[in-house]
């Protein structure tokens, strides 16, 4: 059944203040009062699993500024797209840690970016630990919602996903369900090998609002299907059973004929919808305010519309104005 507020979920912890994936943004999340913190995960070349948005990190950290990693700046093509810089797969974890973060967009968030260079990269299994803490703190069930980034590139190059991923929920006591734990990807593909390896969780499949998931056009080329069509009816029917629920780009709740959360719930299926940011830059034309770019717009009347779709989760930058909105 839809909930009658949704959860609110700190997307890769508080980015709105601290630098994304930073303990600090996890931890200010976290006292921020949000339901469920969303971490993205990459791998390393030793196979640890850290928390990036991406594995190209240069906008994220300071390698650049570390000259024994110079060479290891080059170009490949990560689903399709061709990226410039330095990517996890190419370091050791001993290596990645010597890394700082920081503040990827410093040009719209520049208070968050009086952070940078202060904080490790962290690890999944960190984030597992500091998360249980949380509750126990807080005295409150706080989950996550683990974001698998590019299973099938991963998978390519020698670095299954699936394993390590299973690997670190199981020692860390995330995976029998006894914590709250939602597992979502942009490739349907990597869901259902978690699914069928018996781990404990809520499986989401994330939907863009154009293009194709990756998985499938790797395996079958043009005939893939896209993301919009996952999302007709026809499509939803076919995703029952196989996940339980979708996440989908705003944009697709924001249009004014939208039937698309509830085509979802009467498919039995949860929806979830990415991302409530305040800023202009962020906000639908609509909405926009003056005052440039960072500046926050009418950011409340789209959130609004969001609300009344009865959207089952909303990932927000700035958990405390999520929480506040919400679930006021």
């Amino acid at each position: 059944m839809p909930r009658r507020s949704p959860l609110v979920i700190g997307h890769r912890g508080a980015p709105g203040y601290r630098p994304e994936h930073s303990r600090s943004s996890y931890e200010l999340a976290l006292a921020m009062g949000v339901d469920a913190v969303e971490p993205d995960v990459v791998a390393t070349k030793d196979g640890v699993l850290v928390l990036r948005h991406e594995n190209e990190i240069s906008g994220t950290t300071d390698v650049a500024d570390h000259p024994e990693f110079a060479a290891r700046r080059t170009t490949k093509k990560i689903d399709g797209v061709s990226l410039t810089g330095w990517f996890t797969e190419d370091f050791t974890w001993p290596e990645l840690s010597t890394l700082r973060t920081r503040e990827r967009l410093p040009k719209i968030r520049r208070s968050s970016a009086t952070f940078d260079d202060a904080q490790p990269i962290l690890r999944l299994v960190d984030l597992l630990d500091l998360v249980r803490e949380g509750s126990n703190e807080y005295g409150r069930e706080i989950g996550i919602v683990l974001e698998i980034k590019h299973a099938t590139y991963f998978e390519r190059i020698g670095l299954d996903l699936v394993p390590l991923i299973e690997r670190d929920l199981r020692a860390a006591g995330w995976a029998g369900g006894e914590l709250p734990l939602i597992i979502e990807a942009f490739e349907s593909t990597v869901l259902l090998r978690l699914k069928k390896a018996g781990i404990v969780a809520s499986f989401i499949y994330l939907i863009e609002a154009t293009g194709r998931p990756f998985d499938l056009v790797a395996s079958l080329g043009r005939a893939a299907p896209s993301y919009a069509e996952a999302v007709t009816p026809r499509g939803l029917d076919r995703l029952v059973g196989a996940v339980d629920g979708i996440s989908v780009n705003k944009k697709m709740l924001l249009a004014s004929d939208s039937t698309l959360v509830s085509d979802a719930h009467a498919c039995g299926l949860r929806v979830f919808t990415w991302t409530c940011r305040p800023e202009n830059s962020f906000l639908s034309a609509r909405f926009r305010g003056a005052g440039g770019k960072a500046a926050f717009g009418d950011y409340e009347s789209e959130w609004g519309v969001i609300a009344r779709t009865g959207v089952d989760g909303v990932f927000v930058d700035h958990p405390d104005l999520g929480v506040a909105f919400f679930r006021g």
